[in-house]
This record gives structure tokens, C-alpha cells and sequence, in this order.
């Protein structure tokens, strides 16, 4: 069964179309990873499915779990189930991630968790992923490493518990150490009725996380899937060998 479904998606940035009829499917249960090279719309495509303002959807649809979002906001997509993990995670001066945190939860279930409640499962995630408790002190990814900054993505993941978690190169920046805390987070996430989609360039956070599927975008469009063995074959002659429309 397929949680989120892409129909012939367009999206333009600046009055540049960068995606230029995507379609894919995304199943239940299902690790996904979507690669191509610089340039080919995988950010793009990662911002129109949260429904960034600044992305704009020309003509196509966007189902979740059968349900038409590709007009809605990008709240409303969260409260149904949809994350994304920035490549780029903004700092929040002022904000603790402790308050960042229960205020989010809050806004997605619409109740406030209770403080025990919520302090327990935040410790216990906090664990899973080696953050040592003063980090609950710090403004949000202020002053925050690489790394630290890509383990608060998944903590806010873990908490947070969509259905749909799209990660856009998290990866990217990580030592070998942090990069297997992270997968292990990631893992740990999965699960029968999840999906994850893992926007990424390399192969090595795939050797922690096993693809079911692989997806690859060039100019815009899925010009190649397969099974989790088609990045051996992306190591091994780039991506010149897939032929464009």
C-alpha cells in the first residue's frame, strides 16, 4: 500500500522549474532513498512535499495515505504524519529544545503532553542517541556541531513519531561515529506502519540503513528505481550511464 503518492508533480523556484513531472510511490513499511547528482531537484522535491511557501506546485498532485495535501499547509501536513529533517537545520536563539520540543508535540497531537510524561520519553531518546542532558539547557541548534545539529533532527524524529520521515542528506557532515548513532536512531524509528525517504549523495549511510527501494532523479524527473543493489552500480559508473527522456 502506498503512503504517499507523487503524480506528474511540477514545482517551480524563482520562476525556474526545477521539477519537471516527478512521479513516484512510497509503501508502508518501506526504507526509500532518493539519489541523483547536484542540481536534479532532490531538495526541491523534499520542500514541495512539506509545502514550503517559497516552492511552487505548477500542476500535479501529492496523495497521502489517499488523501490529496498537495494544497494544504505545511502544519496541517505535519499534524498528518509528515517530517522532514533539514540539510540545513536553522538556529533558534531564545528557544531551549526542551520548550522547541513540547511545543511541537503539542502542536502536532493539538494537546500538551504532560511534563513527566514528556521528560521521560525525551530522556530515553536522548539516550538512544548519546546527547548528554545539558544539551535540554541549549537554544536550539545554537552553537551546535554538525553533528549535534543532525542528532537534534532526529531527536525532534523520534519525538515527533510521523508516519512519513523524509531526511534530506543527514548525513552529510557526520564522522563515522556520529553518522551510526544517527542510523541507529533511524532504525530505531522504523517500523511497520512508517516510511522513510533518505535524500543523500553516498553510499555509507546506506551500509547502517538497507534501502528496500532506490529512487534516482536527474533534471528533475525519476529517471531509474530498483532495489537497494543499484547504488553498487551508482559507485561504480556514476550517474552517466542513465539516459535522460
Amino acid at each position: 500500500m502506498a503512503l504517499l503518492e507523487i503524480n506528474d508533480l511540477h514545482v517551480n523556484v524563482d520562476g525556474k522549474e526545477i521539477l519537471k513531472g516527478t512521479s513516484l510511490k512510497l509503501e508502508i513499511g518501506k526504507i526509500n532513498t532518493l539519489m541523483g547528482p547536484n542540481g536534479s531537484g532532490k531538495s526541491t522535491l523534499a520542500n514541495a512535499l512539506m509545502g514550503h511557501p517559497k516552492y511552487e506546485i505548477s500542476s500535479g498532485k501529492i496523495l497521502f495515505n489517499g488523501e490529496d495535501i498537495t494544497n494544504i499547509s505545511p502544519d496541517e501536513r505535519a499534524k498528518k504524519g509528515l517530517f522532514l529533517s533539514f540539510q540545513y537545520p536553522k538556529e533558534i536563539p531564545g528557544v531551549t529544545i526542551t520548550n522547541f520540543l513540547r511545543a511541537a508535540i503539542g502542536a502536532v497531537k493539538g494537546e500538551k503532553v504532560p511534563v513527566p510524561e514528556f521528560m521521560k520519553m525525551l530522556e530515553e531518546k536522548m539516550a538512544l542517541l548519546k546527547i548528554d542532558k545539558k544539551f535540554l539547557k541549549r537554544y536550539l541548534n545554537e552553537g551546535f556541531s554538525g553533528g549535534e545539529k543532525k542528532r537534534a533532527e532526529i531527536l525532534q524524529l523520534l519525538m515527533l513519531n510521523p508516519k512519513l520521515a523524509i531526511l534530506d542528506e543527514t548525513d552529510s557532515g557526520l564522522d563515522i561515529d556520529a553518522l551510526r548513532i544517527v542510523s541507529e536512531g533511524v532504525n530505531k524509528f522504523m517500523g511497520e506502519h512508517k516510511c522513510v525517504l533518505i535524500i543523500t549523495h553516498y553510499k555509507r549511510i546506506l551500509e547502517y540503513i538497507k534501502p528496500d527501494k532506490i529512487f534516482i532523479m536527474i533534471d528533475g524527473k525519476i529517471r531509474l528505481e530498483g532495489k537497494g543493489d543499484l547504488v553498487d552500480h551508482l559507485e561504480e559508473k556514476g550517474y552517466g550511464w542513465i539516459e535522460k527522456d
